[in-house]
């Protein structure tokens, strides 16, 4: 759902409470559509303003959410480090009855003098824009760019003064319409919903609340204009009593989930239309709601859709080896006769004296059997008895390098079926785009991804560090992000005295306990088995074996895959998997 201006005037007032005389002490810009700004002072810690222009989630609102910053900072990034680092937010407004935040800033322009410029927050569906204009209202810059071939009705170009978007000429601003105007216009409107003719007729107004004020005045949504008796009364009456509402500045963060717990909906006031079909819950404020709502979807989103290609070649090359082991087991299965071949062609050469060419078969006492039965051979008629003898050597030593050959690559086979099911399984719980990245470059690094130019220079990634948690004992556990940081975790920067931990025979983070020289206590062995636990493929088990042991007895067999180990003297103990756990525990 996108954030209306009613909503939006809701986000404007609790903006005010909290960010009104801070100052901006960093601008990022993690995404094409996203700009970031973390703000200090007056007692502000860590306070992070996002703007979204997407056009299907623009909003302004606090975030709690950890961003990665690309290598290179967009252009519109560095300018807007340039102009408003540094400077103090004053005020915050919204035009009224539209979808439009105007942010006032105090800042220093290139003489040291204070100077003021806005910040404008256009978030109008796939028109929506973040515009940077000076004390008279020349836009110094935009992120969308708008020529006069893409707006007949208004350029957003540098250098231009700003205008504001035009308005709807041909409705009505529900904040400032008189009860007698409203009766005035019911009196003359068409016979069609009425959540249509609300939704035609004000501004401001979202489909869900046209239908919320339908509902409680008829109880019912798809209420049509013919049907009303009151002249109105009861619609006019909800409608009125919903304004008052927000002139008073009584909002409350509802958020709408369906049965599978997925946020639906959002508003300003608790939407009751549903009646029981779906939940409604109340959230603490209208960031936490809008932050919720929108970004944990939009990283998922963003996330599921980056990694799908990795996800499909990872599962590709899975299939592949799982049909090609079929296989080969087959194959080696058909040598388990190999002996057979070897005696047929024992009691071939032991009977040459008895045989001629030109013979389809030899029927012979069998001295490799307890009750010396005769074994009927099969013979080709066109050798002689000593190339039928040499033709059944050869199946046999055949067979033989086959079963060799087949169990040396059914080992690699497993290898790499256990590999990939690594990397599925680490896909499946990536948290950022640095994961993704590493496992993409871990994947090249194994040749599972082909580089199309090779001479093509690399972009610089930003290495990721592993997970940090911090026993309620105050002992640092380190968690893997992906195999070669496992690897470097476990072989290079742990102890050799400290705590390894993993999931017993199933694919995993490692995990490491820093207690070294001392052992852990009882109660972040505990903890550190449930993160080691919910960092793997059983994380929706009740009741997970963790096995663990000192960093010294942990060992990487030569030429193996990255991430893979094996160990000894290990003990193992058993955890439930715990999201909350990690979250207090989380540094």
């Amino acid at each position: 759902m996108p954030l209306d201006a009613l909503s939006l005037c809701a986000v404007k007032d609790e903006l005010n409470k909290h960010i009104i005389g801070s100052k901006i002490d960093k601008v990022q810009q993690p995404e094409r559509d996203v700009i970031i700004f973390s703000l200090r002072g007056h007692g502000i810690k860590d306070l992070k303003l996002l703007f979204s222009v997407g056009s299907g989630d623009s909003r302004v609102h606090l975030t709690s959410h950890k961003f990665d910053n690309p290598a290179t900072p967009p252009m519109f990034c560095m300018l807007l480090r340039k102009h408003l680092t540094g400077a103090k937010i004053t005020q915050c407004f919204q035009l009224p009855a539209e979808r439009v935040l105007i942010f006032k800033l105090e800042t220093l322009n290139a003489m040291g003098v204070k100077s003021e410029k806005s910040l404008i927050a256009e978030l109008i569906g796939n028109r929506s824009n973040l515009i940077l204009c000076d004390n008279e209202g020349l836009i110094i810059d935009c992120l969308r760019r708008i020529g006069g071939d893409l707006s007949e009705k208004r350029s957003v170009l540098p250098g231009l003064i700003y205008r504001n978007p035009p308005q709807q000429e041909d409705k009505y601003d529900p904040l400032i319409i008189s009860e007698q105007e409203l009766f005035t216009l019911f009196a003359s409107a068409p016979d069609i919903t009425l959540e249509k003719w609300l939704n035609s007729t004000f501004s401001a107004f979202s489909p869900l609340i046209c239908r919320e004020i339908v509902w409680r005045a008829y109880g019912e949504t798809d209420y049509r204009v013919k049907s009303v008796k009151d002249a109105g009364s009861a619609l006019i009456h909800e409608f009125i009593s919903l304004i008052d509402q927000i002139k008073s500045g009584q909002y409350e963060p509802w958020v709408i989930y369906s049965d599978a717990n997925v946020p639906k909906d959002f508003s300003f006031t608790n939407i009751r239309q549903y009646e029981g079909l779906y939940i409604s819950a109340k959230k603490a404020g209208f960031s936490e709601m809008l932050d919720n709502y929108f970004t944990n979807s939009a990283q998922i989103k963003r996330l599921t859709q980056r990694s799908s290609s990795t996800l499909k070649l990872m599962t590709t090359a899975r299939d592949r080896i799982v049909r090609k082991l079929s296989n080969q087991k087959t194959e080696l299965a058909e040598t388990s006769n190999r002996d057979y071949f070897k005696e047929c062609g024992d009691i071939i050469t032991a009977n040459f004296h008895l045989m001629k060419k030109g013979q389809h078969s030899l029927t012979a006492e069998d001295f490799y059997s307890e009750s010396n039965e005769l074994r009927e051979i099969k013979l080709d008629p066109l050798k002689s008895p000593q190339q039928n003898a040499a033709k059944y050597y050869k199946a046999f030593s055949k067979a033989k390098n086959a079963q060799n050959f087949l169990e040396e690559q059914i080992k690699n086979g497993e290898a790499d079926l256990s590999y990939t099911e690594s990397v599925i399984e680490q896909l499946h719980r990536i948290e950022n785009e640095n994961d993704l990245n590493e496992i993409r470059n871990e994947l090249i690094q194994t040749g599972y991804i082909k580089i199309q130019n090779k001479n093509k220079q690399k972009e610089k990634q930003n290495e990721a560090s592993p997970r940090y948690f911090r026993s309620s004992s105050g002992v640092q556990i380190s968690v893997g992000r992906n195999n070669i940081q496992n690897d470097r975790l476990t072989l290079k920067s742990a102890l050799k005295s400290d705590i390894w931990l993993h999931a017993q025979k199933i694919h995993g983070a490692h995990v490491i306990i820093s207690c070294s020289p001392s052992p852990p206590d009882e109660q972040t062995l505990n903890e550190a088995a449930i993160i080691a636990a919910y960092y793997s493929a059983a994380r929706s088990d009740t009741r997970v074996p963790i096995d663990y042991t000192l960093v010294k007895n942990v060992k990487k067999p030569p030429g193996s895959k990255p991430g893979m180990v094996i160990y000894n003297d290990f003990k193992t103990i058993y955890a439930k998997p715990d999201e909350e756990l990690l979250k207090k525990l989380k540094i």
